[in-house]
């Protein structure tokens, strides 16, 4: 599983990195920002919540 954020719908509300710090940060412009590659085992979950809570829908799990 893997996770991207658009940046050009990201209002960085931070409600993914609320919902699963594993895989999601807020850069320092306050932006999300979701860790590359192949996600951690366990935080399939988490993933999904953040990318269902996404008030802009920036997340895209695939």
């Amino acid at each position: 599983m893997k996770a991207s954020v658009d940046d050009e719908r990201c209002r960085g509300h931070g409600i993914c990195e609320l919902a699963c710090p594993e895989v999601f940060t807020l850069t320092d412009d306050g932006y999300a920002e979701a860790r590359e590659g192949e996600l951690p085992a366990g935080t399939e979950a988490g993933v999904k919540t953040a990318a269902g809570s996404c008030p802009e829908r920036a997340i895209t799990v695939s």
